[in-house]
């Protein structure tokens, strides 16, 4: 039995080129239960930021193709190929980079100040640190081996 960072890595392996070859950025492979069902999902994006529908299918056909000869799964499950969406997870020091200045979600695994949670303004990611700029106006820096996840979030 695979543990699923195994799968989700082992996809990882199969997805990279097929994105390479659609000229599309891997964001992330979740490999998940959902209910009583097992999900495999890859978020993808193109350089314009408006990964169709075509484009998520064809990565679909050629990774189910794939994932059926190697069979790397030892369960049934979902394929879900899409875009990441308004909250998309910022993995990669090119991701801070790219996201400067745009308001995130940060949990981390243990407690800073009290909190595991924080939303603000991403001001820099440096030496392997987020600062942000909360909405108090406050400035917090978070060692990045802290964070559990981090992503591009939205006021209500």
């Amino acid at each position: 039995m695979f543990y699923l960072g195994k799968v989700a890595d082992t996809v990882t392996d199969f997805v990279l080129p097929i994105a390479h070859n659609e000229n599309l950025t891997l964001i992330d492979v979740e490999f998940l239960k959902e209910g009583s069902d097992w999900v495999l999902r890859i978020f993808l994006e193109n350089k314009n930021g408006d990964l169709t529908i075509e484009e998520c299918e064809k990565v679909s056909r050629s990774l189910s193709i794939i994932l059926d000869e190697e069979d790397p799964i030892d369960k049934s499950y979902i394929l879900e190929v899409s875009s990441p969406g308004i909250e998309r997870p910022l993995k990669t020091e090119e991701d801070f980079e790219r996201f400067q200045g745009e308001l995130i979600a940060v949990k981390t695994f243990k407690k800073i100040d009290g909190e595991k949670e924080f939303i603000g303004s991403l001001k820099e990611f440096k030496n392997e640190k987020i600062t942000l700029i909360l909405k108090s106006n406050e400035e917090i820096t978070i060692d990045y081996n802290l964070v559990a996840r981090a992503n591009l979030t939205f006021e209500i």
